[in-house]
Formats: structure tokens, sequence, C-alpha cells
């Protein structure tokens, strides 16, 4: 069994770094990771092709299977998703009269698989397709990246292609707590290869030995063209006082990149005969998860508060800059997170980009953002603390990744 990543060609791969190379592999075929940065480590099996830029191989325990892939990273474009192309070489010794599979499946996973030995499954399947490949029974048409996984593979190798439907949601994981063990919770999407008499009895029971599986993941990036930023304004009139509190913000564009800094133009005009003491930006990560019912919660991935006060009848204008980071949320249980591969570095989930018209057909993970900008407002005269009150706009805000470059 082995797990093979070229370094040749550097390219796109993950949305941060390239993470998943110089894998050891074992007999009850797990893998394992090193990760590389700008150097090669020891590593097992490593393939160099001359189109892509990396293969990613998998052998089941019982050596009977070997499932290829070039790529982990399938692209979302909204209109389609990209094909997922890959390569199973086959060793029928041992077969007998059982056939062999290829299934792609997104699942929802909210469970350790350990506890699938006292018979509890938490692991939720949205979607998913199997095809047969041997004896010979799907003969997609042959793709670039067939051609470059077949020549790898030799002899005995059957080519498989799925089309993954635009109406599933992105690969999202749930952030562990810092005691939490196992898998983390979340969509993902994984290809198998097994050998069985039929494609899915679930009275069948089928050996982990016989089965080779990685994981991929879906992904969106940002959309080429950005669009105008958002404003927001507010008029609040309080007790106790003939004029209001005027508080304005506005953003320069509606999508922002991971990491970067986000400038809000703020503008407060205080009319009234209160005092704004103080003011906060919050950016809140919203997650709705869709499955037998939906499930919205809310976290803060950013809070800062600002001292500038606004006496009756001041005004303050100034631009402040944000950046929103999972860095700065690591011990919050439950945050959404991009997918990721084994152990490499993720961060804070994209937004999620729905095609119009499908929003109600999706289940799994819905991602979104908002900014909130609140004025904390003073009371006075006789009544204090009881005339006091709050001042808040929100702004929405997209969090996503840049398109590599081709």
């Amino acid at each position: 069994m082995a797990f093979g990543v070229s370094l040749s060609f550097p390219g796109p791969g993950s949305l941060l770094r390239d993470a998943v190379s110089g894998a050891s592999s074992r007999s009850d075929g797990t893998v394992t990771y090193t990760a590389v940065s700008g150097r090669a480590e020891r590593r097992a099996d490593v393939v160099s092709l001359p189109i892509f830029h990396r293969v990613f191989k998998k052998t089941s325990g019982n050596g009977g299977l070997t499932l290829y892939l070039g790529k982990r990273d399938y692209v979302d474009h909204m209109s389609s998703v990209d094909k997922v192309d890959g390569v199973v070489k086959l060793d029928p010794a041992d077969f007998g009269d059982r056939k062999v599979f290829v299934q792609l499946a997104c699942a929802f996973r909210y469970g350790s698989d350990d506890l699938d030995v006292i018979g509890l499954c938490f692991r939720k399947d949205i979607w998913i397709q199997h095809v047969q490949i041997y004896p010979e029974n799907h003969k997609p048409e042959l793709s670039a990246m067939h051609d470059t996984l077949l020549k790898k593979a030799g002899d005995n190798a059957h080519a498989f292609s799925f089309e993954i439907p635009n109406n599933l949601p992105c690969s999202v994981s749930l952030q562990p707590g810092p005691d939490d063990q196992g898998k983390a919770c979340g969509v993902d999407f994984e290809v198998k290869t097994y050998l069985a008499k039929e494609k899915s009895n679930p009275d069948e029971k089928i050996e982990k030995k016989d089965t080779a599986r990685l994981i991929i993941r879906k992904i969106q990036f940002a959309p080429s063209e950005v669009g105008a930023g958002p404003k927001a304004d507010i008029c609040k009139s309080f007790m106790m006082s003939d004029k209001p509190v005027h508080l304005e913000a506005a953003m320069e564009k509606d999508l922002y990149f991971h990491g970067e800094a986000i400038p809000i133009k703020i503008k407060i005009n205080n009319e009234s005969n209160k005092t704004v003491k103080k003011f906060k930006v919050t950016v809140d990560q919203t997650t709705d998860i869709v499955l037998y019912s939906a499930d919205k919660y809310t976290k803060a991935v950013f809070t800062q508060e600002f001292g500038e006060t606004v006496d009756p009848s001041g005004t303050y204008e100034n631009t402040l800059t944000i950046t929103p980071l999972l860095a700065d949320n690591k011990e919050k249980r439950g945050l959404a997170l991009d997918g990721r591969l084994k152990d490499e570095d993720t961060n804070l989930a994209s937004t999620t980009m729905l095609r119009q018209g499908v929003e109600k057909d999706v289940l799994g993970i819905l991602v979104s953002y908002k900014i909130k900008i609140n004025l904390m407002v003073a009371g006075g005269g006789l009544l204090g603390g009881l005339t006091a009150s709050d001042v808040t706009v929100e702004l929405p805000l997209m969090l996503m990744h840049p398109k590599p470059a081709e």
C-alpha cells in the first residue's frame, strides 16, 4: 500500500498551502502526513508527472485495489463543479465472485467512527453515487487526467468519473473543543473503491482491508468581479431627548479575502443631549445546518471596543480596520472552518455562495457573516441608566479565497 505525491510541479492545490505529502502508510489502510514548506521531506512513493502536478494514491489492505486521483480539491463554479476523474488498478487474484465498485459520497459527520463499534452511526449521507468498474460496467469518456493516471497505474487499470451536483454544500468542518477526540464534525466528500457482491447491500459486510478511500474537497473561490460595498444607516431617538443620534457605516467592497484587512468607514452625528460613551465592532459567523430540520447558530469571530466618546451635539468620523482570523478563535467549539485534509492548516469557513434557485434544495452546512457596529449611549439626568440605549447597524460580509492564477 502506498500514498504518493509529486512535488515536481507546484500548483494551487489546497486553499492555504500544500500540506499533503511525505506520506507513510501502514497495512491497516491509514495514512499519516508531514507538512512541506518550500522543501522536500522524506516521503514514500513520489510520483512525477509531465502534465499534472501531483498524484494521490491509496492501496487497500489486501493489496488488490489501488485508487488514483490527480487532485483533491474540486471547484464549484456555481454553474458546474469540476469532474472527479480517477483510476483504480486491480489485482483480481483474490476477488472470487466479488465485484469492484467506486463510490463518491457527500456526508454530514456528527460523531466519531469509534462509536460505530456499539452500533451507532453518526454519519448522514447527503448524496451518494456508485459505479461498477469490474467486471467492467462503467466506461467514461477519457479525459487528459484519465490518460495521465492510466499511464501511471499501468496494466489492469480502470477509469471512473463522477459529476458532483452543484446543489451540494462545500466541505466545511466544525471546530472541535479542546478536549474533543476523533474526527471533526462537518460535511465531507469521500471517494471509495471496494470489493462486494452488490454495490449497496446494507446486509453485506465489507471488510476494511477490501477498501481504499480518499477524502476530497468541494470548494469555492471568490468571483472575479467584486461588487460595490454595502452601506447602512440608522437614526434613533431617545427618551428625554428632542433630537436623535445618526449612525452610518460603509465598506469599500462586498467581498474580502481571508486574512485581508477590512476598512469600515463610520460616521456619527450626535444631535441628542446624550453622550456616546464608546462603540463596539463585531463580526458574527452564522452557521446554518440543514439536515432533517434547520438549526442555526451565531458565534462572534471578531470583537473590538473603541473608547472614543461623542458628546451631545458632537460628531465623529473615522475609518476603522478589522481582520477576523481563526488564530484568535482557536478555543471556540463549533466554529465553522473550511474543510481540511488530515492535519493541514485551515481558516474560518468561506461564505457559502448559492446559485439562484437552489437555496431550498441544499443540505449540509451554509455559512454567512455580518459586521455589527454598536454605539453605547449613556443615559443622563434623574432617570440615569433607564434612558441609556444602544444604536446598532449591520453590514453583510463575504469572506472567501481568491481564485488561484491559471
